[in-house]
């Protein structure tokens, strides 16, 4: 999203809310409750060069939405309890789930002491090869070489590019571009293409995955919290869209059984790498349920339904972006107000010569 598209977003939630569509959103529009979505907890970085930030949220900020919550009379529940909620009859409370997807290392040292002073439930989605460090947070690569370097080569469409960025501008519309080409490949090219690029620039893309996850003392930790949930985020991460039904089963279920076999117990829960509706097809949804999954949660903004009309594979989550403060605009999407839609931002145009 543009920052023109967002603080026009951003906009519009402030004056829905003080417009008072939150007091009179009826109950089919506001659902049972809310997932909402969260990944990395960390304190604000300094830099003017920061595209993860819409991925973050200060400890200070998890702490003031769980007080919030409370203030607004929301029961904050576990999963398998909103679940549960989903396929019975509406109540008169409203149910509010706390998600974090990606197990990143910040979730213990930040977001974990937050969570457990004030009591509440809270589901982990792991991906299994960033444990074991296998896996590739290809993203964080990806923003340390922009970072980092003003000259920047790599091969894209089998053909050598080569960039220059100085500004903050420049590498911002940079990672837009190469984030959308990336996110486009294959698992296997993707691979090969951030190992390149990492390889060119001297970025240690294995220390830079393994410095930023959780390892399995972290999770085993967790998983011993009876207010902890620990879901699946299929083994590797990928888009499961831009794979076969074979290999798309076989993260989905592979990414089950490591973490039962490494916890000792059923997991319930998974949710999609990515999550948006680009990442995975409806198909994914029935290679969850096949798997043995209860539910199966996406990146989907809603609100989750009472009596059975959300489907428990293709849950809705509202996930906040980082880069806003605002308690109000958090309130006016888990009272399920929807926003005009915007015009898509257009693509930037880069030199590629």
């Amino acid at each position: 999203m543009s920052a023109d598209n967002r603080w026009l977003r951003s906009a519009r939630l402030e004056l829905a809310f003080f417009s008072g569509r939150t007091l009179t959103a009826s109950r089919a529009t506001a659902g049972a409750g809310v997932i909402l979505r969260f990944e990395r907890v960390r304190p604000r970085r300094k830099g003017p060069f920061q595209p993860l930030k819409q991925a973050e949220i200060p400890p200070a900020f998890l702490d003031k939405v769980i007080r919030a919550l409370k203030r607004w009379d929301y029961d904050i529940v576990s999963l398998d309890e909103a679940c549960d909620r989903s396929v019975r009859l509406a109540q008169s409370r409203r149910f509010a789930c706390l998600t974090f997807d990606g197990a990143s290392k910040d979730l213990i040292t930040h977001a974990y002491p937050v969570l457990a002073r004030h009591g509440v439930p809270f589901t982990v989605y792991v991906p299994t090869a960033f444990p074991d460090a296998l896996g590739e947070a290809w993203w964080l690569a990806l923003e340390a070489v922009i970072a980092r370097e003003a000259r920047i080569s790599l091969v894209i469409d089998h053909r050598e590019q080569r960039f220059t960025v100085f500004k903050p501008a420049e590498k911002y519309e940079l990672f837009a571009y190469l984030w959308q080409w990336l996110r486009k490949l294959p698992p296997g090219e993707l691979s090969l293409a951030i190992r390149d690029l990492c390889s060119r620039h001297s970025v240690d893309l294995a220390a830079l995955t393994r410095e930023a996850s959780m390892d399995w003392t972290d999770i085993g930790r967790l998983a011993a919290d009876p207010n902890v949930t620990i879901g699946s985020a299929t083994v590797h991460y990928p888009m499961l869209a831009h794979l076969r039904d074979a290999d798309a089963q076989r993260e989905i279920a592979m990414g089950k059984a490591v973490l039962e076999t490494a916890l000792r117990r059923p997991v319930r829960h998974m949710a999609y790498p990515f999550g948006d509706p680009q990442s995975f097809r409806r198909s994914d949804a029935v290679l969850a349920e096949q798997a043995g999954f209860v539910s199966a949660a996406s990146a989907i903004g809603g609100v989750v339904q009472s009596e059975g009309r959300t489907h428990l594979h293709m849950l809705p989550r509202i996930a906040w972006d980082g880069r806003s403060r605002s308690l109000r605009a958090l309130k006016v999407l888990m009272a399920g107000v929807t926003l005009p839609r915007e015009k898509s931002a257009p693509q930037p145009k880069l030199d590629l010569g």
